[in-house]
């Protein structure tokens, strides 16, 4: 299968898809969005995106007042969950303007809507939606999305495989075009989120879903889990992005930055390269290391014509020469004779052994 985002094809086959998630990263201006825009580009991003929510279809004010300490990475942010996701959150007129930026410099437009009314806003400007992993157990909005007939990317972080399965049937009532992202939703940047990111998860979706397309939603540190991801068969990437890792903001801590952005982008295609298509084979650029690493049978003593071969008058040396015997093909050449005189140290070739039935 595959899935057509703008001018992209993306499939099994098709090289890395890196989306940059601006999220809240613009910090409330749109300048500063633009410029994310840009420098999402410059990096290498195929796709720069943002998020459609209002605080109050997203979050319940009372409902994290009353959750006290259990905030997790929340517990950090400055002002309360509420005012955070009012602060974040984009004004509707943004998003025509946000969508002809990304055309403006050659990047598709994407974003995470939240609400019905998201949903409907955000359809005239993209060609495929990202779900977030909070919404997976939402059938309501998950049909909303799908209904529209575009690709749906969905994030399955904090979720077990009923909750998969649940989703992936809820979409897959309207259309087959999903791309459905491993992600661990753990915000706190700590190192130790590397031992929860289970990438092998991946093979678990190759397996239950063969014919979607997979991919990684990630918040980790670098791009590690990117390569490991995509040696495991995904193809769509999405990370946080920020011009700052040191501005104040919910998401700019743990974001990737135009450089290592870059570096990401850079070693994916690396490792792409360097995975090949799994023919085994001799590479043309080592066929040159055949005859000086591999090994030929070497006479130990001076043979003359007629004298008969025996084990130790031959040992295995570099370099192998074209038409000379293989180590493995000594037992062919014990108790023949040799049609020509030979010296020590020569390399064996075939052309010397009488009734050659190679």
């Amino acid at each position: 299968m595959e899935i057509r985002i703008g001018d992209r094809i993306i499939s099994k086959q098709s090289g890395p898809y890196f989306i940059a998630d601006i999220a809240a990263n613009h910090d409330g201006d749109i300048d500063r969005a633009y410029r994310l825009i840009e420098l999402a580009k410059e990096a290498g991003a195929d796709a720069a995106k943002f998020q459609n929510f209002k605080a109050e279809t997203i979050v319940s004010k009372k409902g994290f007042e009353s959750l006290g300490s259990q905030l997790s990475h929340q517990s950090s942010w400055k002002k309360s969950v509420f005012d955070t996701y009012k602060d974040a959150s984009l004004p509707d007129m943004w998003s025509e303007k946000l969508k002809k930026k990304c055309e403006e410099v050659g990047i598709e437009y994407m974003t995470s809507p939240y609400d019905f009314a998201s949903v409907d806003l955000a359809d005239r400007y993209v060609n495929a939606y990202k779900i977030g992993s909070g919404d997976i157990t939402w059938p309501e909005i998950l049909e909303h999305i799908a209904k529209k007939g575009k690709p749906v990317f969905l994030a399955t972080g904090a979720s077990d495989k009923e909750d998969v399965e649940r989703a992936v049937r809820t979409i897959g009532k309207y259309h087959a075009q999903l791309v459905l992202m491993q992600c661990n939703t753990n915000y706190t940047a700590s190192v130790s989120n590397f031992s929860y990111i289970n990438l092998n998860v991946l093979r678990s979706y190759q397996e239950w879903y063969p014919e979607c397309i997979l991919g990684l939603s990630d918040h980790t540190f670098g791009h590690t889990t990117v390569l490991g991801a995509y040696a495991l068969g995904a193809r769509v990437f999405e990370k946080h992005f920020t011009d700052d890792n040191d501005r104040e903001g919910p998401d700019h801590k743990f974001s990737m930055n135009p450089a290592s952005w870059k570096q990401m982008v850079k070693a994916c295609e690396e490792l792409r390269e360097a995975l090949g298509d799994g023919i085994k084979r001799i590479e043309e650029n080592e066929q040159d290391t055949v005859h000086i690493q591999r090994r030929a049978l070497y006479l130990q003593r001076d043979l003359k014509q007629g004298d008969v071969i025996r084990e130790e008058d031959l040992f295995p040396l570099r370099p192998v020469k074209e038409g000379a015997v293989l180590p493995y093909e000594k037992q062919r050449v014990l108790g023949k004779r040799i049609m020509q005189d030979v010296k020590k140290d020569t390399c064996l070739m075939w052309e010397d052994i009488e009734h050659d039935k190679r």
